[in-house]
């Protein structure tokens, strides 16, 4: 395991705990469905039938964490396939798909939990591949048919949340989620922008652990994505987010200060998005 997977499962059980994360992730959702005005439309159809639709779209999701992503979308989509490297944030999120279900047993109704157990596959793993055999199968002719040799499954849009700058080789991953995508499929990914040396701000000293890149670079993100094949690329900010920053490095070691007033910068995010021909 990397240090940086190391740090993200020693960090996991606390992760929900940090009120930007939510903020992040709710942004994400946002960008997501301002990219794919579709989803909410199925949504309203799943809501009015009490039931998730077969007609929905199938989600592969890198770098899920907890699932905080993850669940907020989850009711706008047939199912999402929830990858991590780090075991620490995929058992957190089954710890949340479980509670769901025991929800709604207490409950005596079929909730929200339902839809998400129904509809969320986490699994542990570095994606390198698209035919790695820790994804599920095509189309089985039944749940036991999980042969290594099966064909993987593929999907009809790949997104990501604050992922891409833990990634140290960009080109490899957009060739592996090339790889995941259906014809027509698309990715929808989002991530800080680097706009400069005061980007690398956006994390604490004790925090840059599993860091590879202090933001995305717009113009080379996209001419990456182009190289490996998609197509209508467009890669350009989509939210700002307000963000608390060490004054100096490494002044949140032991913790964030407690009485004074934090400093905090503007941090513009970028959705990256581009379809499979």
């Amino acid at each position: 395991m990397s240090a940086g997977n190391e740090r993200f499962s020693a960090e996991a059980a606390a992760w929900d705990s940090n009120p930007d994360v939510h903020r992040a992730s709710a942004s994400a959702l946002q960008a997501i469905l301002q990219f794919r005005p579709d989803l909410v439309e199925a949504k309203d159809k799943n809501d009015k039938n009490d039931n998730a639709s077969a007609d929905g779209l199938d989600v592969l999701e890198i770098g899920c964490g907890t699932g905080l992503l993850t669940l907020r979308l989850a009711p706008y989509v047939r199912s999402i396939v929830a990858v991590d490297a780090a075991q620490g944030m995929i058992d957190a999120l089954q710890q949340k798909l479980a509670k769901a279900v025991e929800d709604d047993g207490k409950q005596g109704k079929q909730g929200s939990g339902r839809q998400h157990r129904a509809s969320v596959t986490p699994v542990c793993l570095v994606l390198n591949d698209s035919e790695d055999p820790a994804l599920p199968p095509a189309d089985p002719p039944d749940a036991s048919d999980t042969s290594s040799t099966a064909p993987r499954r593929k999907f009809d849009l790949v997104i990501s949340h604050l992922v891409l700058h833990h990634i140290p080789d960009h080109p490899a991953l957009l060739r592996a989620l090339f790889g995941c995508l259906k014809p027509g499929g698309q990715l929808a990914l989002t991530d800080f922008e680097n706009f400069g040396p005061q980007a690398r701000r956006f994390h604490a000293e004790r925090r840059m652990a599993g860091v590879e890149f202090h933001g995305i670079e717009a113009a080379l993100f996209a001419e990456q994505m182009r190289a490996a094949g998609f197509v209508d690329v467009l890669v350009q900010p989509a939210w700002e987010m307000t963000k608390a920053v060490e004054r100096f490095p490494g002044e949140w070691n032991a913790g964030k200060p407690k009485g004074v007033e934090l400093e905090t910068m503007q941090f513009p995010f970028l959705l990256c998005r581009g379809t499979k021909p």
